[in-house]
């Protein structure tokens, strides 16, 4: 999953987004809170029609799906979640593990060291992620920190059934050179893609 945040990326955020695609990214996780709400429908309608060829899956982060049938909530937002075709959720501990009712996958973070999640505490490396992917029973992306080869091999070997990456991806030169370079270390020729909130291969 590519996670978007334009005040990173080294292009316009949907340059990024493309070369992203055409390296291999099927999700797109939309951020972007601050926007005005016409402003993000647009940006949400124009990052569709690019995973659209690719018959991927753009989540927007927050309950509303922005004219779309997938969403990504804080582990604050609303439980149970909306009844969507795909909804993720972001997790840090146990006990918000615990919440998950109806959900089809869940974000655990910060794996590594990062910048983006100051306030959730010491980054749980490897074994910490292994610790709460046990835990859960809904399929586990590794977020926090993820930008590197080995970072993605200690994340699928602790349990996660995939990556989400964000600044790494907004601030390379190359966003789809990297994102080649991750999915291969995760071991897939094709990332996992949604067909009606079920995850295929």
């Amino acid at each position: 999953m590519l996670v978007t945040d334009r005040r990173q990326a080294a292009r316009p955020l949907g340059e990024t987004v493309r070369a992203a695609v055409d390296g291999g990214v099927r999700w797109v996780l939309l951020r972007e809170r601050d926007l005005p709400r016409n402003e993000r429908l647009d940006l949400a309608g124009r990052l569709r029609a690019i995973l659209a060829e690719v018959d991927g899956a753009l989540i927007v982060a927050g309950p509303d799906p922005l004219g779309g049938d997938a969403v990504h909530l804080t582990a604050a937002e609303p439980c149970p979640p909306p009844d969507l075709g795909l909804v993720g959720r972001s997790c840090h501990d146990r006990a918000e593990l615990t919440r998950l009712r109806t959900e089809d996958y869940v974000t655990i973070s910060p794996v590594f060291p990062t910048p983006s999640k100051p306030g959730y505490g010491p980054p749980l490396r490897a074994a910490g992620l292994a610790r709460l992917v046990a835990r859960t029973r809904v399929p586990v992306l590794a977020l926090g920190g993820v930008s590197t080869v080995r970072h993605v091999e200690a994340c699928v070997a602790a349990g996660a059934a995939g990556v989400a990456v964000m600044g790494a991806v907004m601030r390379a030169e190359d966003p789809g050179r990297l994102v080649r370079a991750l999915c291969s270390a995760a071991g897939r020729q094709a990332p996992a893609a949604p067909v009606a909130g079920r995850w295929t291969r």
